[in-house]
């Protein structure tokens, strides 16, 4: 290996870890990766198990915008490898693709499984070796990262680390988030991690019969709204599930930053439901005072409005038994029927975390100010996106970022020794 070339540890066997690997192989670097899994991936094949979401269809300049308030930090990346060169790339691996109805693209075959077997095998090929079982554990003093393993704590060196240690979702699988306190004690900037892409509890919980009944259902179609600061609104239709202390799906998770954000500003929030997205308010009204005879208004409208049971039994628990007696009460709660949302669900539980490594606490190419030769990518960064394959395309992206950044920071180290000298 030529003096020029620089050894790196990688921690982390995600997918920011390995495109990182994979990039910096392809630089000419000698790449180890350290994992303390048994196997590497085990998130991103939990991920695929109902199906492995790539990334989506979108405009570009619409998906850009899904990373809301750190969208322009996060373009960049995306540039460099945005959603049709993730495709490009998936395919180099021998993974065909399609476009599904929602625009959101996956692997024809719809697992994660031969995607990754295909990755690991080709970057093994180029020389990346791979150390399970061995959990980080901090620095020594001299700069040598600490590892435990089951023949005990050993200490590696290297030219270059990245670290890409995901979130505080999903311990079992690795990411516990227990780096958290080993960047702090060495002064980088951190914000508190929290979870996104997550269920929430709702005020009271539900009752014995709506829990019993229907938790673990969908609710679909329903368009979902909050009111966000300075007035204005956000609106999103999709569908969600009813659990056993509140909601979480899909649409649910479009909008959780949102709702978590507002219930850290005021200890709860509201989430409106129109339960007919397809009817006009006024259409509602006059289909609700049709004479409902010795109907039960379960039954009226069920026959008129077509709803079924669930979200019958959503309206009931809302507005009370006595709730559907005024038709028009009972129109508006159909366009806007609110649920009061306390708390998230544990940060465990999430699809994804918030919060982590600052953006500001590293230079433009990922590298921690705090500490040269120290890199950082995916998720364990302060960024969030919704589901949707939002999450793995800015996280293979900033992989591949990185492993540029770290290529050129090495170059211009060696260039400064070499002209010192």
């Amino acid at each position: 290996m030529p003096v020029s070339s620089p050894h790196v540890i990688i921690v982390g066997g995600g997918p920011a870890g390995l495109m990182a690997a994979e990039t910096l192989l392809q630089g000419g670097a000698q790449v180890e990766l350290f994992d303390a899994m048994p196997s590497v991936g085990r998130k991103f094949l939990l991920a695929g198990r109902g199906g492995l979401n790539l990334t989506h269809a979108e405009p570009y300049d619409r998906f850009v915008t899904r990373y809301a308030e750190r969208a322009e930090r996060v373009r960049p990346w995306l540039d460099g490898f945005g959603p049709e060169a993730l495709r490009e790339w998936v395919h180099g691996l021998g993974i065909s693709t399609f476009v599904g109805t929602s625009g959101r693209v996956f692997p024809t075959d719809m697992k994660a499984a031969p995607l990754l077997r295909a990755w690991l095998s080709r970057l093994r090929a180029a020389g990346l070796r791979v150390h399970t079982r061995h959990r980080w554990l901090g620095w020594q003093d001299d700069g040598g990262l600490v590892f435990d393993s089951s023949a005990g704590r050993s200490t590696r060196r290297a030219d270059i680390v990245v670290l890409a240690l995901g979130g505080a979702s999903w311990a079992r699988l690795g990411s516990d988030g227990a780096w958290w306190p080993v960047l702090a004690q060495r002064g980088v900037g951190l914000a508190p991690l929290k979870p996104s892409n997550c269920g929430f509890e709702v005020a009271g919980g539900w009752s014995p019969f709506l829990r019993e009944r229907f938790a673990g259902q969908p609710v679909k179609p329903v368009v979902a709204s909050i009111s966000l600061p300075h007035g204005a609104a956000l609106r999103q239709q999709g569908e969600f599930v009813l659990t056993d202390t509140g909601v979480e799906g899909s649409l649910i998770y479009a909008l959780s930053a949102r709702l978590r954000d507002a219930i850290e500003r005021e200890g709860r929030v509201t989430l409106t439901l129109d339960l007919l997205p397809n009817h006009r308010p006024e259409q509602v009204l006059e289909l609700v005072r049709r004479p409902r005879g010795p109907r039960s208004w379960t039954t009226h409208l069920k026959s008129v409005l077509g709803l079924p049971p669930l979200k019958l039994a959503l309206l009931h628990e809302v507005l009370g038994p006595h709730g559907v007696d005024d038709a028009l009460r009972l129109a508006l709660a159909l366009k806007a029927l609110p649920l009061t949302l306390v708390a998230t669900r544990p940060v465990d539980e999430a699809i994804s975390t918030a919060g982590g490594v600052l953006l500001e606490a590293m230079t433009p190419e990922g590298m921690l100010q705090a500490l040269p030769g120290v890199f950082c990518s995916g998720e364990m960064l302060d960024w969030e996106a919704p589901t949707g394959g939002y999450l793995l395309t800015a996280a293979l992206a900033h992989g591949r970022w990185v492993g540029q950044g770290a290529l050129r920071w090495w170059a211009q180290a060696r260039a400064t020794s070499t002209a010192q000298s």
